[in-house]
């Protein structure tokens, strides 16, 4: 799939360098007022369990014998669902989860940068920054300002310190946490469409202007729920991807990652 290309910020300070415009703020953005997925959905559309992202959601509590301490609110949006078992999880949601997800592919515990993450979301002080551009282009360089500002404590610092390296002279995500980010097309200022990372050959996106936020396969169009119905039907990978013109090989992982073929 194609990735975004690298993008860095230009930073507002007093000496006159020039930022780019803040993320819109629209109080009935569909992309998080309009749910669309399912927890479960949502957690196999970003490969992770389907636990751990029910906790970004809900937020997490730890029982211990004599009280109970709270390790964390919630950092992705969810809405009631109309039905019950319904979508809870709007588009907005989903594209939180990816930056989280991408912390945890690289190895990083939710609880151990919590506060640096807290931190940064203060820093840039908008709506959901986690699905902003904002965190794509000036995150790393905020993360960097937390490890070295005094006015937080050593977890933030300590926290911040793990997701940031130095890469010819300035301050970027690691890379697996960019190569996730690299994923997300932005549209006044947040997240526009997403290219799923459970997949890895096929390009497989979301968005809310297509297929009524269903995924699909970003070059064609095609509703990946069909191209794994006619496989579960007994269609041969070669034949449906003729049929839909698709390349061979991202429908055989699509069948081969989704369980998608007939028994």
């Amino acid at each position: 799939m194609t990735l975004l290309p690298e993008a860095r910020l230009h930073v507002v300070s007093d000496s006159g360098a020039i930022s780019e415009p803040e993320p819109a703020q629209l109080p009935h953005d569909v992309r998080f007022t309009v749910p669309l997925y399912t927890s479960a959905e949502a957690a196999r559309y970003l490969d992770v369990p389907s636990s751990t992202f029910a906790a970004w959601v809900k937020g997490r509590r730890g029982e211990f014998p004599h009280h109970a301490i709270a390790d964390g609110a919630p950092v992705v949006t969810g809405l009631a669902p109309e039905l019950s078992g319904g979508p809870s999880i709007p588009f907005g949601g989903l594209a939180e989860g990816m930056f989280l997800s991408a912390l945890r592919s690289a190895g990083m515990l939710l609880r151990r940068i919590r506060p640096a993450l807290d931190a940064v979301q203060h820093k840039l002080g908008i709506d959901h920054g986690l699905a902003s551009r904002q965190l794509y282009v000036a995150g790393a360089d905020l993360f960097w300002e937390v490890s070295n500002d005094d006015a937080v404590d050593d977890e933030a610092r300590h926290g911040a310190r793990e997701l940031i390296v130095m890469r010819n002279g300035q301050y970027v995500f690691r890379q697996m946490i960019e190569r996730y980010l690299r994923r997300i097309e932005y549209d006044d200022g947040y997240a526009r469409r997403l290219h799923l990372p459970r997949y890895e050959v096929a390009d497989i996106a979301t968005d809310t202007e297509t297929n009524f936020g269903r995924p699909y396969f970003a070059h064609t169009g095609t509703p990946l729920d069909v191209v794994k119905g006619q496989l579960t039907a007994g269609e041969t990978i070669d034949d449906v991807a003729a049929d839909f013109e698709l390349p061979v090989d991202q429908v055989t992982e699509v069948a081969l990652r989704d369980g998608a073929l007939a028994p």
